[in-house]
């Protein structure tokens, strides 16, 4: 099996090739770009299956190459690693279809559970495609996309996850909880918002089918109706 490539952006060279050496240590296959512009030059050459982004880069931050990345390509992964944990910036991230964010500091056997997480999600998808139907929409986890009519919206594999577990339940209510534990794997109440905001663009993503909607259920859960 060829090795996983990763193309990792951060302006901090000592931190940098530790964290390399680290991965390279794991089997990956790690290209370093010391600034935004340089990820972007590499990106098309490098071809990686994994993005490693810090948010703060002279020149283009993260931010910027993440937005330049998705106007060519819908389904790299995105990691960002970023000292800015607030929410404003996670939000921003995952509103540029980030697949993680990561707060510094972190252990980097952290990292290397998330990329596992992933990846293994991935080669489970490519064996066999799982779709759900609700409403008038057809929801591929395996893409990532809901499709209602001619329409065709892309979600975050975070979203996918959750809408995964809401599908599986159709019109039965799932707690907050099970949402949390299965799809974040804690429910601490960082977390606990962040399902919030989830929630909010599923329910923008799925605006195209008037008879899909998702439901709350005070201090309970959410349930898929459709």
């Amino acid at each position: 099996m060829k090795p996983l490539k990763i193309l990792f952006a951060d302006d901090d060279l000592k931190y940098s090739m530790l964290l390399k050496r680290f991965l390279e240590k794991e089997g990956y296959e790690v290209t370093y770009a010391g600034n935004g512009l340089i990820a972007l030059e590499q990106f098309p050459l490098v071809k990686p299956d994994l993005v490693l982004l810090d948010v703060n880069m002279p020149g283009c931050n993260g931010f910027e190459v993440a937005e330049r990345i998705r106007e060519t390509d819908k389904h790299v992964l995105i990691f960002f690693l970023s000292d800015r944990s607030d929410k404003a910036d996670r939000l921003q991230g995952f509103q540029l279809r980030a697949n993680d964010y990561l707060a510094k500091p972190f252990y980097p056997e952290e990292l290397i559970a998330r990329i596992r997480e992933r990846f293994d999600a991935q080669l489970t998808d490519t064996i066999e495609e799982e779709t759900y139907r609700f409403g008038q929409s057809v929801f591929n986890y395996s893409t990532n996309e809901i499709r209602t009519g001619n329409n065709k919206v892309l979600i975050t594999s975070r979203q996918a996850d959750i809408l995964r577990l809401l599908a599986r339940h159709l019109n039965l209510a799932v707690e907050r909880d099970t949402l949390l534990a299965t799809v974040w794997g804690t429910s601490s109440y960082a977390n606990s918002l962040a399902l919030n905001v989830q929630i909010t663009y599923l329910r923008k993503a799925l605006r195209n089918d008037p008879a899909v909607k998702i439901e709350s259920l005070m201090k309970k859960g959410y349930v898929l109706k459709g």
